[in-house]
Formats: C-alpha cells, structure tokens, sequence
C-alpha cells in the first residue's frame, strides 16, 4: 500500500520537474496578481495559494500545453487562471462547510472570518478573468467561464441533496461533475486550444481530465472516513459531520439493513450524531466494502482518463499525465 502511494507522489514529482520553469513562471505571476492595496486581501489570498497546495491543475495546463506542441507563454498565464478559479472556490467552500482546516492548516475562514474569506474569493474570481480577456481567447473564455459557472452550479446542487439519503448516485455524480470533474476538463482542454489543435485532441484532453477528475473526487471521498488527518488535510469526518451524501455513504445505505438505514437517517439526515458514530459510520462502511468499491470505481474512472490520451504520440508530458493518474487514486493506499 505504501508502494502504491509512494508510486503515486513519484508521478506528481515528475510532472512538476518536467513543467518546472513554467510553474516558477505560473507561481510569480500568482503572487504578482494576488497583490492589492488593501492589505488584508493579500495576506489571507498568500494564506491559501500559499499553502502548500500541490498545484495539480495548473500543472495539468502546463502539461496539456507542452503534450500538444505548444512553446509559446500563454499557457503559464492560464494556469495561474485556473489556479485562482480554484483557489476562489476553496475560500467559499470552507465558508459554505464552515471547516476548520485546509491542507492541514487553519482554514482562512477560521482565522481571517468568513466575510473577509468570500470576498477575497471574489477578488481571485475577478482576477481569474482578467487573466482569461488578457489571453485574448474567445474559447478560452467561453471554455473557463462556463467551467465556472459549472462549479457554482455542482456546490448548490451537493446543498440540495446534502442530508437526504433518498439520493441517487446519479444526483452525486452530477455534484461530483460539477465542483471538481468541471475545472479539471477545463485545464487539460485549453492547453490543446493555445497549441491550436484539432478539435478531436482538444475533446481527448476534456475526456481526461473529466475523467481525471471524477477519479480524484471519489477517492477524497473515501479518505473523508478513512485517512488520517495529515494525510487528508482537513479533519477526518467532515463530510460525515456535515451529513454530504457521497458514494461511501450511498452504498453503505443501500446494502445496509434497515436498523443500519435507521442510523444513517439520524445521523446524516437529522444530524443527530454522537461522538462514537463516525467510528460506526466506518464500521458499517468496512462492513459493505463501500469505500472499497469507492476507490474501484475511482480506477474505472482512471482507466477513462488514460484512454483518452491513447490518440497522443509518446511523449514525456504523456508519460507523465497518465502517471498523474495513479498518484490521484494512490492517495487512498
């Protein structure tokens, strides 16, 4: 398991070595725009771009770039743009969860506040598309502000379906869709669109980081009641202490009896939890091989993801983008 893991954090060493100067380029240009006179927007923005994120998506830009042919600068600026898409929704997100912890540290809402948290969000929106009409793409536009919307529409809809056991999984995998598949698909796109490739390549790499995506969503997912807190980066059990109905618990509910279904409503339903019950959400999880099939269902999506880039010529940059692939669903090991 240990292999596995340490296989998986090979690849993402890789893939940042292989893109380093562009991502030297990519994080300068971050700091550069997170800058403002108002002191506050760049001391909480550096609190979480700062962090210690791995940079997986604008890593995947500059990847996608260079596999397509590209050698030109605009991808380094559209990678700090999806950085800042990202970025934006983390500080919602932990405002909308009220999580205490983000990438292992203090979350900005809980130190900073929850007002100043959202609209520093939406100064890193703002950013993220002046970035976007710098490039001077209309398909680049039309493709990162339709994944922005995507994602605001993903986090209402979890707020919908959150609590409700009555879920399907087709309702969660459209959630899934939304807040995570969505910008993944985006950033591998546009790096065939700057290297001004076919539409059939600029589709493969939408296919990919779909796919890339969904895989990566599945298994936090699992972590949420399997990992230790370090590994995750957030304190283990939010989602079970928010009652966010995720494939773990789905599964668990269907296969469960119905003393066991009698749990999950009071627990995820009307939230009424004791503090023993995320050791028998896990229980009962181990019990029905739910997060098991989890990260099995993660690998159907990583076989999707390295299917699409078959139609690519053998590349370093190929290597590395379906190595990528084992170091998003080794994380569960």
């Amino acid at each position: 398991m240990m292999e596995a893991a340490s296989r998986g954090e090979d690849a993402l060493t890789a893939l940042t070595a292989l893109v380093r100067d562009d991502l030297e380029a990519c994080n300068r240009l971050i700091v550069e725009k997170m800058q403002s006179p108002v002191a506050l927007i760049p001391q909480l923005a550096a609190h979480i771009v700062a962090a210690g994120g791995k940079r997986l998506r604008p890593l995947l830009t500059l990847a996608a770039a260079r596999l397509c042919g590209y050698r030109g600068p605009r991808h380094v600026a559209l990678a700090a743009c999806v950085e800042f898409i990202h970025t934006a929704t983390l500080l919602h997100d932990d405002v909308v969860d009220e999580s205490a912890l983000r990438r292992g540290q203090a979350s900005a809402n809980a130190l900073f506040g929850n007002k100043p948290s959202v609209l520093v969000g939406d100064f890193l929106f703002a950013r993220a598309f002046e970035l976007m009409v710098q490039d001077g793409s209309l398909t680049v536009l039309a493709i990162l502000s339709a994944a922005s919307a995507t994602i605001a529409e993903g986090e209402v809809l979890q707020l919908v379906i959150q609590n409700d056991t009555t879920t399907t999984e087709a309702q969660y995998l459209q959630v899934i869709e939304g807040k995570t598949a969505a910008l993944f698909a985006a950033a591998t796109r546009i790096g065939a669109v700057v290297a001004d490739r076919a539409v059939a390549e600029e589709a493969a790499l939408d296919t990919y980081g779909r796919a890339l995506g969904t895989a990566f969503q599945l298994v936090d997912d699992a972590l949420d009641y399997s990992a230790a807190q370090e590994q995750l980066g957030k304190t283990v059990g939010d989602d079970f202490r928010e009652g966010k109905i995720t494939l773990p618990v789905l599964l668990a509910f269907e296969r469960g009896t119905e003393a066991e279904r009698v749990f999950w409503r009071r627990t995820i339903e009307d939230r009424a939890q004791q503090p023993e019950d995320l050791a028998e959400a896990q229980r009962l999880m181990e019990r029905h091989g739910a997060l098991r099939d989890t990260v099995e269902r993660a690998r159907v999506y990583g076989d999707q993801a390295l299917a699409a880039l078959a139609g690519f010529p053998e590349s370093a940059e190929k290597r590395a983008l379906a190595d990528i692939v084992e170091f998003c669903i080794a994380r569960a090991r």
